[in-house]
Formats: structure tokens, sequence, C-alpha cells
């Protein structure tokens, strides 16, 4: 594009969008992207950035990935979209299965969405139906964990942390949760009693009216990019079971590989009672998620007073994104995917590492194909975001954290790139 056409295209992008968090206008103005191949995302102006961010963590396969491109214009030829009250089509019917396939054995059903805060949604309906259907209708209230993030729709807002949360200015018009702290036993410690106890004080005091806890299992993603134990998912699957609760396992970020295991529910090796999965579902290539049971509850909610599972979005189980989500995921199964996590892993810490010496970082971590530097103070995204550019890399900072969660077929050279940048950028924006 010319500098004309880029100055044009970015003033009708000024006047008619409003991009995600950002103020409808005075905000940093956009990079226009105009194609992506790769890792790499080409800007408008001719230049190249490294994709530090999967596109929010979706796209693990990087960008038009011929195996994926075929896939989504052979189910175009055939058929891109038809409702699914009513009808059915081979691709959902085959992606259940594969979904069934891979998840833990007592997860029978799958529901469809079409985003991941859909999916919470769901998952949260599904748990307070599930106890009207028993005579248990007393029970519609949700334990969360503090630094958790599930979404931004209102039951999903409802469950992410009041306080810390990007919702608190919604607080007097969401349903009001219960929440216990956020796990502070790191990945590779163990969870003491302590951890459990406001946990367990809020199961003893409120299980009768409690119908679900959700978590994120092992990784809090856009509440802080923190990492805990799985020992705490074993020990609260425990107290779930003892005081009668259904627990959700919210793995819209963590799921198809992220943590180093295709689901992280793998890592603590419990089972969830409804599972929530997004993001990568697709392979970054549409919009797709899904909220998947036992067959217990699919069965107790079908023999209560509505006699369904009242929920039913329009593009639910939409064919086109389905048959690309099989091709999304048959790609992942096809190649070691694990050996790729774990080599970007090695790549993360050790690019990461020379930040842990400035002042203005406070932890730098590392799981599966994530890398984290948390600062001392937040960042200003209208100085940070235009000195990564200038580094050729893409990276989205939030709040107090840099992190970069890149796709699955990135090279050493290009990590060590990304990293760097971050590292120096880091550097350059110095103590508060």
């Amino acid at each position: 594009m010319t500098p004309q056409q880029i100055d044009e295209l970015l003033a009708l992008d000024a006047e008619r969008l409003w991009h995600p968090y950002a103020p409808a206008s005075g905000g940093p103005p956009p990079f226009p992207v105009v194609s992506a191949q790769g890792v790499r995302l080409q800007l408008a102006d001719g230049r190249e950035l490294i994709d530090g961010m999967s596109s929010w963590w979706a796209a693990i396969h990087g960008y038009n990935h011929p195996v994926m491109n075929r896939a989504v214009s052979e189910q175009l030829s055939q058929m891109a979209h038809v409702m699914f009250g009513g009808l059915t089509h081979p691709p959902a019917v085959k992606l259940a299965r594969l979904l069934t396939d891979l998840t833990p054995a007592h997860l029978e059903r799958v529901f469809f969405s079409d985003s991941g805060s859909v999916a919470v949604e769901v998952a949260l309906k599904m748990a307070l139906q599930y106890w009207q259907s028993r005579g248990q209708g007393q029970k519609q209230r949700i334990i969360a964990l503090g630094n958790g993030y599930h979404g931004d729709t209102f039951g999903a807002m409802s469950v992410c942390d009041p306080v810390t949360g990007m919702h608190h200015l919604f607080g007097d018009a969401l349903r009001p949760q219960l929440f216990a702290p956020s796990p502070q036993c790191r990945f590779d410690a163990p969870c003491d009693d302590a951890e459990m106890e406001t946990i367990t004080a809020l199961l003893t005091q409120h299980h009768e009216e409690v119908a679900a806890v959700i978590v994120e299992p092992v990784v809090q993603g856009a509440g802080g990019m923190k990492f805990y134990s799985p020992e705490y998912l074993v020990r609260l699957r425990a107290l779930c079971d003892a005081f009668g609760v259904l627990l959700i396992y919210d793995e819209i970020a963590t799921g198809f590989g992220r943590t180093g295991k295709l689901f992280a529910l793998e890592h603590a090796g419990v089972e969830p009672d409804i599972l929530c999965l997004g993001k990568a579902l697709t392979g970054g290539y549409m919009t797709l998620a899904a909220t998947l049971c036992t067959g217990n509850i699919a069965e107790t909610i079908s023999a209560g007073e509505a006699g369904a599972f009242m929920h039913g979005p329009t593009f639910m189980a939409n064919p086109l994104a389905c048959a690309t989500a099989i091709a999304s995921i048959e790609l992942l199964l096809s190649q070691p995917w694990q050996r790729r996590v774990r080599e970007l892993n090695e790549a993360l810490e050790t690019g990461l590492a020379p930040a842990r010496e400035l002042a203005n970082v406070a932890d730098v971590r590392t799981l599966g194909a994530i890398g984290v530097i948390e600062l001392v103070e937040p960042v200003d995204m209208r100085q940070v975001q235009p000195m990564f550019v200038e580094r050729g890399v893409w990276v989205r900072p939030f709040g107090r954290l840099v992190y970069a969660m890149p796709p699955f077929i990135m090279n050493s050279d290009d990590c060590a790139t990304l990293t760097a940048a971050m590292v120096d950028t880091v550097a350059a924006i110095g103590p508060g």
C-alpha cells in the first residue's frame, strides 16, 4: 500500500471502528496488517513482524498453512453453514467424537458455541440447570479464583477477579459470586494445607448454595499469567466431591498443547465435570468453542423440567469452523508437537533469563510455549507498542505483563529475536 492509502485506511479506521479495550477515539493508531505467512505478519508499509502472540494464543500452526487452507476450501465448496437445530452434519459429528476421544473419558457430551466467553456462559448455565433438574435450585452461586479471567460476557465477567480484573466497572450489575485466593504454590512445588484453607471454608459455609467451582487449570491467563501447582487441582477435585459441587475447567487458553500437555488438566491427572475449549481449537482460523460435560450432567438436565438444555447459538457447530477444527487437531497430532513445545520452552527460558537482572522486573517465568516477564509497574502501551514494532516483533503487553505465546512452528532464531526484543524493550523502559 502507498503512504496515502495507509493514511486513508487509518483515518477511516479511526472514524468508524472501535478496537478492543481501547477508546473510540484518541487512542494510539493500530498497525495495518495486509498478509500473514508462517510466524510473520506483514504490515501495510512493507515491514514484517515476528508474531509472539499467536493472534491472542490461537494460531498455533502460524498463518496461511496449506493443510488448514485446504480444509477451509474443501468445506466451503460443500456447505459454509446450516442451522444446528433439528439438523446435523459430518464435521460436527466428527469433531465431537475427536474431542471426546482426546479428553477425559467421563466427558461424553459436546455443546458447540462460537467464542470462549460463550463457552463459559454455557458451562455456568449447565451447572445451574443441572442442580435445578435435581430439585436443588438453590445451588446458583459459583466459586472462582482471584486473578482468574473467563471472558467478557456477563456470566463470564461475574467469575473474573472482581478487584484486579478488567470488569470492576460492571460490579454492581453482576451476579455476586464467591472468590478464593489465587493459588500461590508455584508450578513445580507442592500445595500445602494453607493453600486450601479459604476455599475449604467457602465450601463448608456455602456448599448448599454453590453449583460449581470454576478454575483455569495450572495457568491463569489474562488475569495475570500465573502458573500454579497441579496438586492444587487434585485437592480441589477432592473438595468438590466431598461437598457435592461441580468442577469446571476453563481451558480456552491452555488447550491443545500450550502448556506442554495436550490439555493442562493432564498435569494433575484429575477430571472436571465440565470443560471449556476455544482459541486454538481451530488453529486461529475460525471462531469456535466447545463445552464438554459428563453424561450424567447431560442426562440429568434432559430429564429436568425444561426437557432440554436452554441455550442455542445461531452459528452453533458451524460446518466451516468444525471442519477447520478437525484439520487443526489432526495436524497438531500428526507432528512432534510436544518436542516443539519443549524446544520453545527452552528458547523462551534462555532468551528471557537476562530480564531477571533488571531492576524493573518482578519475575520471569515460563511454562510450555508461554514466556512471561512480570514488571514492577504497569507498562505504558502508547510507549511500548511502537518499541516492539521497531524491533520487528508483535507483542501485546497488558498491565504489568510482557509475555509471549508464540506459534508452535516458530524456530529458535525467530524465538531468539522475539525474546531479545522483549528483554531490550523492558530494559529501555527502565524502572518507574
